[in-house]
């Protein structure tokens, strides 16, 4: 537990750093709080990626909090924030849909550069290595060639098995025998890669629903999850990009990529506030390992750890 918490904590110290030294710019000791330190305090959180819906709703139970006496000291108001920001993130949180005698489809999207590739790379490995799952690849990216190589790789160095096409095949064709593969070979995962789209490209999101039935006729009742990888130093911009694909694309769970290298690891609440939807991952390093089961606690925890 412990180890898993170092992980969360070396990811997130960017943004942790961040948060911290505004709050405690902001709020010292038990010095009578007025509404201007509220105020710029809900900036602050939006400064930090939070968001403005996030943001606001945070503050005014804090506001209430403070109002009510629950709150006297600067540390009552981290621990308080700590504690809705926990909630906030736990909600509609639950295990992935597994398929019953068959395997599990994950369909994997996201915008060009979002570590799409990458993470199914490395969910692989901790299917294979953690659970002891048998696990498909499907490299259904056939615009780019770089991301096949790249799944290919994986595949090498995971031991999962891997369906793949020429350059410029048709995707959805790509799906249909990628998922009749996977049955046949009794796998346990087959986890799909997609080409980089961005979220106003109409005619690729399309794509994406011709690969979702393409895969259902093979196996009724799939894909079971689709999962959008969000960059996470884009920070709260992500909020419309992640809207559109929700929107076309069925996305069922987030994948958050990239927190180590950024400062804004308060986008994780701007989501989950915006859209009640499970993360089930996130990335907080370059190696396999580092690619954790998201976990509420530990990462409001990371958030605020407080640093010199």
């Amino acid at each position: 537990m412990g180890s898993i918490f170092s992980i969360f904590k070396k990811g997130l110290e960017k943004s942790a750093t961040k948060v911290t030294r505004a709050i405690a710019g902001l709020f010292t000791g038990t010095k009578a709080y007025k509404a201007a330190d509220f105020e710029e305090l809900e900036m602050m959180l939006i400064s930090a990626d939070f968001g403005v819906k996030a943001a606001s709703s945070l503050v005014a139970r804090l506001r209430e909090s403070y109002d009510t006496g629950k709150i006297a000291t600067d540390a009552d108001l981290v621990s308080e924030l700590k504690s809705l920001v926990v909630d906030i993130l736990s909600r509609n949180r639950r295990e992935i849909r597994r398929a019953e005698g068959a395997p599990t489809v994950i369909l994997v999207v996201g915008v060009n550069g979002s570590g799409k590739t990458t993470s199914i790379g490395k969910l692989a490995w901790k299917l294979i290595n953690e659970d002891h799952c048998k696990v498909v690849l499907g490299a259904c990216d056939t615009f780019r060639a770089a991301a096949v190589e790249q799944l290919q790789l994986w595949s090498e160095r995971t031991g999962a098995q891997i369906v793949s096409a020429v350059h410029g095949a048709d995707p959805a064709s790509v799906a249909y025998d990628a998922t009749s593969a996977a049955v046949a070979r009794k796998a346990d995962f087959l986890l799909i890669d997609t080409a980089g789209r961005q979220h106003n490209q109409r005619d690729l999101m399309a794509e994406l629903e011709k690969i979702r039935r393409s895969v259902s006729k093979v196996l009724p009742g799939a894909p079971h999850e689709v999962w959008l990888t969000v960059d996470s130093s884009l920070g709260a911009n992500v909020v419309n990009q992640a809207r559109e694909f929700i929107k076309s694309a069925g996305v069922t769970g987030l994948i958050l990529t990239k927190l180590d290298g950024t400062g804004r690891g308060g986008m994780a609440v701007a989501l989950h506030e915006e859209f009640d939807l499970p993360t089930f991952y996130v990335g907080l390093g370059e190696q396999p390992g580092e690619l954790q089961y998201f976990d509420p606690k530990f990462y409001a925890d990371a958030l605020f750890e407080a640093r010199e």
